[in-house]
């Protein structure tokens, strides 16, 4: 048996990732979602919040990790973002392992990797699909979520790797600037291709 073919699923902000993942997860492929990971991890009685704690005192609380207060203690020094960092990639590496072992017999999975491209992930997945949108359609949406603003929009655009390149670097594109419908029908045929390539591999 073949092992399972990992795709890995990366989009700028409010490009529609969440709701591709969701969508790939309806058509049977199971999904590791990194952020989805991080913030168990970090909730109410969370793993990571004794040694958070301890590094950064006073950021978090019996809700878990205050993300207001350690994003601050944070967002401007790179030193503290990398203990912060030690803390938390080991252990999402240790979940990816146990949500691997547990789906080993499937065809295909899915890692959901919204700073794919930034941290070099494209090396442990076999293929990426980037979600897109036209960039009016991003700017819309992103702009309507609470309290944003388009000098946060611009400062985390800027943190990102430009969608044209993240299109030109992927493998497959999924163009979510269109109905819910065509954009699901998009990703039921991309599951129905991957997954006649992953019997070609076996045969």
């Amino acid at each position: 048996m073949t092992r399972p073919k990992i795709i890995g699923l990366t989009g700028s902000i409010g490009m529609g990732k969440s709701t591709v993942a969701a969508m790939f997860e309806r058509a049977g492929v199971p999904i590791f979602d990194a952020d989805a990971a991080v913030r168990a991890m970090q909730g109410p009685r969370g793993e990571l919040i004794a040694a958070i704690e301890t590094a950064f005192p006073g950021s978090t609380g019996p809700e878990g990790v205050d993300r207001d207060v350690l994003g601050k203690l944070v967002f401007a020094d790179k030193v503290k973002l990398a203990a912060l960092e030690a803390i938390v990639h080991p252990a999402v590496g240790q979940k990816r392992a146990q949500f691997l072992a547990e789906h080993d017999g499937s065809p295909l999975l899915l890692f959901d990797i919204p700073l794919l491209f930034e941290g070099g992930g494209q090396a442990a997945v076999d293929c990426v699909v980037v979600v897109s949108a036209p960039v009016e359609v991003q700017r819309e949406r992103v702009l309507a979520r609470p309290g944003m603003t388009p000098e946060k929009f611009a400062h985390i655009l800027g943190l990102q790797t430009p969608d044209a390149e993240k299109r030109e670097r992927a493998d497959y594109v999924i163009d979510t600037g269109q109905t819910l419908a065509k954009t699901e029908a998009q990703v039921v045929k991309l599951v129905k291709q991957l997954l006649n390539s992953s019997d070609s591999r076996e045969g």
